[in-house]
């Protein structure tokens, strides 16, 4: 695996060997910053479920202001530190080694604003698909033009909305899917009625 373009073109990023990563490809990463397009350039980034972390240190090389890596298993977080110091990246993320309900939580009381939120949980754990898509739809994570991307089997089914999300838009490619959501029009409405 690669980064695909900005400041880090064309340098490896590690995997872990066995089933438990199952990394966004190349072609997908490159579908899918195809279309954030030049929006990535100072954003902040959420990359839950990172596994190798590939999709933030994209976004990371691409010039994303703040990426925040979220991963439970350690392996695959000291992994991640290892891409990172390889790529000899020293600031603009945070590492956190935890459950991604428990992230969205703790970011959210913490006052976090996300540009860019993608998520890509192992197949196994498909269910928090809805569970954190639903969370996200909850929190005060994101703001009007905000998205949520995941990545997921075109076989595995996922809602038209959950809560204030809405689906807007779907790619695939072969066997794999990136779903794109925002905050529903109504959504956003409201909390303009509610700002000050």
């Amino acid at each position: 695996m690669r980064i695909i373009s900005g400041q880090n073109r064309g340098q490896r990023i590690q995997t872990l060997k066995g089933q438990h990563l199952r990394p966004t490809s190349d072609q997908m990463r490159e579908t899918l910053f195809d279309v954030l397009g030049p929006g990535v350039l100072d954003s902040t980034f959420l990359d839950a479920y990172a596994g190798t972390g590939a999709v933030g240190l994209e976004a990371l090389s691409r010039g994303a202001k703040e990426v925040v890596f979220v991963e439970s298993h350690r392996a695959a977080t000291d992994l991640i530190r290892r891409n990172l110091a390889a790529l000899k990246m020293e600031d603009g993320f945070y590492l956190m080694n935890t459950k991604v309900l428990t992230a969205i939580e703790r970011l959210d009381e913490e006052g976090s604003r996300f540009d860019f939120i993608f998520l890509d949980p192992p197949y196994s754990e498909a269910r928090e698909y809805h569970q954190v898509l639903r969370q996200l739809g909850r929190a005060r994570l994101l703001t009007p033009t905000s998205l949520v991307i995941a990545e997921h089997t075109r076989h595995y089914f996922l809602e038209q909305k959950y809560n204030r999300l809405e689906r807007t838009r779907s790619i695939r490619h072969g066997d794999t899917q990136l779903t794109f959501y925002m905050l529903s029009q109504a959504a956003t409405e409201g909390d303009d009625e509610a700002s000050p």
